[in-house]
C-alpha cells in the first residue's frame, strides 16, 4: 500500500497493484458451446510444467501459468490472440476485486468471530478469552455452524466499488483505493 495526493490537496489511502498482460485463448459463443466467454492466459510457466493437453490449446500463444473463464454476456468483440493489460481502465471506474484473504493461522474466539469473553468477577481466574457456553441442553452434540476457535484468513474475498485512482499503462501498473485483499505477489482478480 501507499498513498497519493489528490488534486483538492487530500491523501488518499491507495494498494498499488502490477498488471500482468492477459492474453485471450479462446472465445466461447452461445452456437457452439451454449454461453458466451472468454478465456486468458495470464502468467509464465516452464514449458516442462505444462501438460501437453494444455500445450495444443494454448499452441503459439505462450507458456502460461494458468488459464481463466470469464463469462461475457452478449456478442465478443475480442479474437484469440488479443491482449488485455492495463489500458482498459480508467481512473474512476469503480471495479470489484477478488483474491484469497491473508492466512491468520489457528485463532481463538475474540479473535476470529469477535467475542467479549468472560470477566473477572465472582472468583473467575482466566476466563477473558474463552468461548463460554456452546448451549449443551438437552442435546447430546454441537450443533453444527458452531462459532468455535480455529483457521482463520485463507478465505477467496470480494470488495465491490473499489476506485481506481490512477492507471500506468506503460508500466502495467493500477493504483487501486483503499486496501485489497491478499499479501504482496497475491493473484489479484480484477472486473470492471
Amino acid at each position: 500500500m501507499s498513498q497519493v495526493w489528490t488534486d483538492d490537496g487530500k491523501v488518499r489511502p491507495v494498494t498499488i497493484v502490477s498488471v500482468v498482460p492477459n492474453v485471450v485463448t479462446q472465445i466461447k459463443t452461445e452456437e457452439q458451446d451454449g454461453y458466451s466467454a472468454v478465456q486468458v492466459g495470464w502468467g509464465k510457466r516452464h514449458p516442462k510444467n505444462i501438460s501437453k493437453p494444455v500445450k495444443g490449446h494454448v499452441k503459439g500463444l505462450g507458456d502460461f501459468r494458468g488459464l481463466k473463464e470469464f463469462r461475457m454476456p452478449g456478442s465478443l468483440t475480442m479474437a484469440v490472440g488479443d491482449k488485455i493489460d492495463a489500458s482498459v481502465f480508467k481512473p474512476g471506474d469503480a471495479v470489484t476485486i477478488s483474491a484469497v484473504s491473508k492466512g491468520k493461522g489457528f485463532q481463538g474466539v475474540v479473535k476470529r468471530h469477535g467475542f467479549h469473553g468472560g470477566s473477572r468477577t465472582h472468583g473467575q481466574k482466566h476466563s477473558e478469552r474463552e468461548p463460554g457456553t456452546i448451549g449443551g441442553g438437552l442435546r447430546t452434540r454441537v450443533p453444527s455452524g458452531m462459532r468455535m476457535a480455529g483457521r482463520m484468513g485463507g478465505d477467496r474475498v470480494t470488495v465491490k466499488n473499489v476506485k481506481v485512482i490512477q492507471v500506468d499503462a506503460a508500466q502495467n501498473v493500477i493504483l487501486l483505493g483503499g486496501a485489497v485483499p491478499g499479501r504482496r505477489g497475491s493473484l489479484v482478480e480484477i472486473r470492471g
